[in-house]
C-alpha cells in the first residue's frame, strides 16, 4: 500500500517555475510555491540531521540551530527586499507563538493521547522560557520608547540596533552554556543515528534545497500582495499565521512525530528552541539585514503582537514548570493559539 510522502510535493517545484514564467494567476503561484517549500524545507532538515550524526552532539546542535530556521530567514529576506516590513515583523511574532502554542500543543496532544503523561528535562524548558521573557522585554521597551518625547527617528533606530546586539550576544552565550560549559544539565536521550548519506550528498542536498527555497520564496513573496487582495485577507493575518506555518511546516511535523514516539524532550527542544532562536537571533539579525537591503526595520511591534508573545511566554512558563505533559495541556495550548488566530483574522 502506498503511503503519502512529503517528497511527492517536489513535483510542484517545476510547476511553480512554469507558472512564474508564464505569469500564471497570483493565487496559483502563491499556493504552489508555498507547497513546494514544504519538501525543500524537509530536505534541509534531513541533510542537517545527517551531517549532525557525523559531527557529534555539540557541533550537531549548532548545525541544527543554524539551519533550523533557514526557510523563515530566506522568506523574510525577500519580504524585506520588497519593503514588506510589516509582514516581516508579523511573521517573527507568528513564528514565536506558533512554535510555543501550535507545535508544542500538537506535540503534547498527540504524544499524550495514549499515555497518562510524558516527562521532560525542566532545565532546558526553563532556560528557553527565560529567554522568551527577555525577548518580551526587547519588544516592549523599544515600543514604549517610541511614545516618549525623546523618540526621534535616529534614537529609535539606535535603540533597535542596540537591543539587537544584546539579543544576539545573549543567544551566543546561551549556545555556549548549553553546548559547552553546562551541557551535562541538558542531556537528551535523542540519538541522531547513523548517517544515511555521504558527506557530499548531504552538503549538496543542503545547498540545492536552500537554493530551491530561495527561488520558491521569491515567487511566493512576489505573488503575496495580489493574493492578499484577491482573497480579502489582512496582511497582519498572513504575516502572523500563514507565513510562519509555511516556513515551519517541516520542522513542525518532525516535532509531532517525535512526540508520538514518546520523545517529547526532543519535540520541546524543536518547538521552544526554535522560538528562542527566532526571538534572540533571527529577529535581530533581520534588523541588520534590513539596513543592507535598503529597507530599515526597527523592533517597534504593535501592542497586539507584543501581547501575543508575552501571553505565549507566560502560558509556556505555567505548562513546563512541572516537567510533565499530557494531552489536555496540549489541547489548552491549541485553544490559546486558536483564540489568537481568530483575533488576528479580523484585524
Amino acid at each position: 500500500m502506498f503511503k503519502p510522502r512529503l517528497e511527492w510535493l517536489l513535483a510542484l517545484v517545476p510547476v511553480a517555475v512554469i507558472l512564474e514564467l508564464v505569469h500564471g494567476g497570483a493565487i496559483a503561484i502563491f499556493v504552489v510555491s508555498a507547497l513546494a517549500i514544504l519538501p525543500l524545507a524537509g530536505l534541509i532538515g534531513h541533510a542537517t540531521e545527517d551531517l549532525a550524526a557525523r559531527t557529534g552532539p555539540q557541533i550537531g546542535g549548532l548545525l541544527n540551530a543554524t539551519f533550523g530556521n533557514v526557510t523563515e530567514l530566506i522568506i523574510a529576506f525577500f519580504l524585506i527586499s520588497r519593503g514588506e516590513i510589516g509582514i516581516v515583523k508579523a511573521s517573527i511574532t507568528g513564528s514565536i507563538i506558533g512554535n510555543v502554542l501550535l507545535v508544542l500543543g500538537l506535540s503534547f496532544f498527540v504524544g499524550g493521547w495514549n499515555r497518562v503523561e510524558q516527562t521532560f528535562n525542566r532545565n532546558s524548558a526553563g532556560l528557553h522560557t527565560a529567554s522568551l521573557a527577555i525577548a518580551v522585554s526587547a519588544l516592549v521597551l523599544p515600543a514604549l520608547f517610541s511614545f516618549t518625547p525623546e523618540s526621534t527617528f535616529f534614537r529609535t533606530e539606535a535603540v533597535s540596533m542596540g537591543v539587537s546586539i544584546v539579543l544576539i550576544t545573549t543567544y551566543v552565550l546561551g549556545l555556549v552554556f548549553t553546548l559547552k560549559t553546562h551541557r551535562g544539565l541538558f542531556r537528551s536521550d535523542f540519538d541522531h543515528g547513523e548517517p544515511q548519506w555521504t558527506v557530499g550528498r548531504a552538503v549538496g542536498t543542503l545547498a540545492g534545497a536552500t537554493i530551491g527555497v530561495a527561488f520558491m520564496s521569491e515567487f511566493l513573496v512576489g505573488a503575496l500582495e495580489e493574493t492578499v487582495e484577491e482573497l480579502g485577507l489582512s496582511r497582519l493575518f498572513v504575516g502572523l499565521i500563514v507565513v510562519p506555518i509555511i516556513g515551519n511546516a517541516a520542522e513542525h511535523s518532525s516535532a509531532v512525530f517525535l512526540a508520538a514516539k514518546d520523545k517529547i524532550e526532543v519535540s520541546i527542544e524543536i518547538a521552544i528552541g526554535s522560538s528562542t532562536q527566532i526571538a534572540l537571533f533571527i529577529a535581530p539579525l533581520l534588523v541588520f539585514i534590513s539596513y543592507f537591503a535598503g529597507h530599515p526595520m526597527d523592533l517597534i511591534f504593535s501592542g497586539l503582537e507584543i501581547a501575543a508573545v508575552a501571553l505565549s511566554a507566560m502560558i509556556l512558563g505555567f505548562v513546563v514548570m512541572d516537567g510533565r505533559s499530557n494531552w489536555f495541556e496540549g489541547a489548552q495550548l491549541l485553544a490559546a493559539y486558536a483564540i489568537m488566530a481568530i483575533s488576528f483574522f479580523f484585524l
